[in-house]
């Protein structure tokens, strides 16, 4: 296992003074980055031979989210390996040692300039080993079908800053995208309890995106779909639920 400790800063809060679902997001990458890092296998050295990882479907759990300038620890591990991915668990910790949120990714080992899959690295998964615990019960390979229609629905152009080291469009982003249809009643007064996404398709640069949501059974939880509407491809789907404010 490793673990990596965060000092949350201003610019990752919300108006509400706690950090944002993007920003905790990032944060678990940035402790993945870290990790790979600690075996000598950093995110950099991976993208100058021309490999990358990328993540193809995730699971995020926050039963609150930390506020300004309040220390968190991730912890992460591996628990379960293919010939071409990897599964990546995380927990939240605050200050006090208590769980305040839990994460699980599937990741794809990637070939960037054949846009293929790679076998990993016998000396990754060596040094990284694997500890088959979950963080959390959630079976993140079940789909999520895409919706043609909704009633919340908004269209943004790729730019060149929503591009990561891998050339493709981060995952942050599309976290953003489907964020900003959520009405303004939930927004104001929920907060993002759950988020579950499926990638499958890349959104490419330039191009104009529609991210659409739609209200489930329980009117505090939607279904998303991200399309690419010059390939017409879809691009993610996802759930997400929200929790009243207290």
């Amino acid at each position: 296992m490793f673990q990596k400790q965060f000092d949350l800063r201003y610019f990752e809060m919300d108006h509400y003074g706690e950090a944002s679902p993007t920003a905790i997001l990032t944060l678990l990458e940035e402790a993945a980055a870290d990790h790979c890092l600690s075996i000598n296998h950093s995110l950099f050295a991976l993208v100058h031979q021309g490999i990358g990882w990328v993540l193809l479907s995730g699971y995020m759990q926050m039963e609150r989210y930390p506020l300004y300038k309040e220390k968190i620890t991730i912890r992460t591990w591996l628990s379960k390996y293919s010939n071409i991915k990897a599964i990546r668990e995380n927990i939240i910790y605050d200050e006090q040692r208590g769980v305040i949120g839990r994460a699980k990714g599937l990741w794809l080992f990637f070939d960037i300039r054949r846009r293929k899959p790679i076998r990993i690295f016998d000396d990754i998964q060596e040094k990284w080993s694997c500890f088959p615990e979950e963080s959390i019960a959630h079976d993140i390979s079940e789909k999520i079908g895409a919706i043609e229609s909704a009633t919340h629905k908004r269209s943004f152009f790729v730019h060149r800053f929503d591009m990561d080291t891998n050339k493709h469009v981060n995952n942050v982003k599309y976290l953003q995208w489907l964020l900003e249809t959520v009405p303004d009643d939930i927004a104001d007064n929920f907060y993002l309890y759950s988020i579950d996404g499926r990638y499958t398709r890349e959104a490419q640069f330039g191009h104009r995106i529609e991210s659409i949501a739609e209200h489930e059974k329980s009117v505090h939880s939607f279904i998303h779909t991200i399309r690419d509407l010059d390939s017409n491809h879809v691009c993610s789907t996802a759930r997400t639920v929200w929790r009243k404010r207290v």
